[in-house]
């Protein structure tokens, strides 16, 4: 592997004329020749060229190297690994992959670039025969996260992804693992980097600069939903001492102490305090309902075995969808085998009012629902609420409590 690449720096050069955006965005990457491997692949903010770019047709080696610069500015190596952490054994990488890639290449076919075929754009993924829409409506609708959940939901969409895989000759080009030496930049930085080099880019009246601020899929810099879950878990768990009679305070016993040593008036009583509980409680509401599929479970169950791990409290799981199934107790030791052997009814409707019910029996710190919000919410109880949803771009309402995002 070479320390800088030799195979694309006409390409690279190129892009400096035809297109200031993708020219600036370039410079943050790591550009590489490999001995093996596909025509190019991303590895986080690394590119690498292998022998077969060589062949490509000047035109197209400009467009392979924009398709992978876009890779790394959109952080799509990152967020597949982030993907892929959270489904764990129901992850589709190739899946991933083709809705990082129809993404890319729509809004690089848009611009005018040239792209080796066939390659896969958003048209082909979302557009029946029957249908007519924009393709620049599509990049301002869809990111990749939503897009890959909209690919997998479902027996017929399954069907259909592996048809366009198979039609399309289709080959994952991404990888999750950066390069070892890699430096790396956060959303945050990405997103700076992006917002310059459109900026350049529109100045110029050419390249990707003239859509960029339509693209849905930009690095956005917000707080990832683990961070929020846990900053509110943590709130609602944590022990918050209370007055108690059965015991005085520490320093009331140090003060009469000295008091009665020293001769002097006894100090005014104070009471001690204890904790209102031993072991802090979680309820957690998991919809087995008909609209949940099977994308949706495994961010659920993913989510499950988070809230048990990272948590040292008492966690009762509520499988519910019209009605509520026995609550079943995650222990500390067994929470993973517990999940593992989870036999759980799923289909029927959605009715929030059951598990919530049941929940405020279990008198928890906090109750997490993990739903897709479709039914009946009810009353709003005495006790905090998460809704945690699946669908960042469909982010629905809540009559109470605190609706967070699985999706990133």
């Amino acid at each position: 592997m070479t320390r800088h690449t030799t195979r694309a720096t006409t390409a690279l050069r190129a892009l400096n004329e035809v297109d200031p955006a993708m020219a600036a965005l370039g410079l943050w990457c790591t550009h590489r020749d490999v001995d093996t491997g596909p025509t190019a692949s991303t590895y986080g903010q690394e590119i690498r060229y292998g022998p077969a770019f060589d062949s490509v047709p000047r035109h197209e080696q400009i467009g392979l190297a924009a398709h992978h610069i876009l890779h790394a500015a959109l952080r799509h190596s990152a967020r597949l690994d982030a993907m892929a952490a959270r489904q764990l054994d129901h992850f589709d990488k190739a899946t991933w992959n083709l809705a990082a890639d129809a993404i890319v290449n729509e809004a690089l076919v848009a611009v005018g670039y040239a792209l080796p075929r066939p390659a896969v754009l958003l048209t082909d993924l979302l557009v029946t025969p029957s249908q007519t829409i924009p393709p620049d409506r599509l990049l301002a609708e869809w990111d990749v996260d939503r897009l890959y959940i909209h690919l997998m939901n479902g027996p017929d969409a399954r069907q259909r992804t592996e048809g366009i895989i198979k039609s399309k000759s289709f080959i994952p080009d991404l990888s999750p693992q950066a390069a070892p030496d890699e430096g790396g930049h956060d959303a945050a930085e990405w997103r700076a980097h992006v917002t310059r080099a459109m900026e350049t880019g529109r100045m110029a009246g050419r390249g990707m600069g003239l859509i960029g601020h339509r693209i849905a899929d930009l690095p956005v810099p917000a707080t990832p939903w683990e961070t929020i879950l846990r900053r509110l878990v943590s709130r609602a768990v944590t022990q918050t001492p209370q007055p108690t009679h059965r015991r005085p305070a520490r320093n009331w016993i140090a003060a009469d102490s000295l008091a009665r040593e020293t001769g002097t008036p006894t100090p005014a009583f104070q009471l001690g305090t204890t904790r209102q509980t031993d072991i802090p409680r979680i309820a957690v509401g998991l919809d087995t309902s008909s609209s949940i599929d099977e994308v949706r479970w495994s961010l659920f169950m993913g989510e499950i075995a988070g809230i048990a791990r990272r948590t040292g409290a008492e966690i009762h799981l509520l499988p519910f969808d019209e009605s509520v199934e026995t609550a079943v107790r995650l222990d500390p030791g067994r929470w993973s085998t517990t999940l593992a052997t989870l036999d759980t009814k799923r289909g029927g409707g959605t009715d929030f009012r059951p598990v919530i019910a049941a929940a405020k029996r279990l008198a928890p710190s906090i109750v997490i629902l993990l739903t897709d919000l479709e039914g009946d919410p009810g009353p709003a109880p005495r006790l905090p609420v998460i809704w945690a949803v699946p669908d960042a771009a469909r982010l629905p309402d809540a009559p109470f409590g605190q609706v967070i995002s699985l999706a990133r």
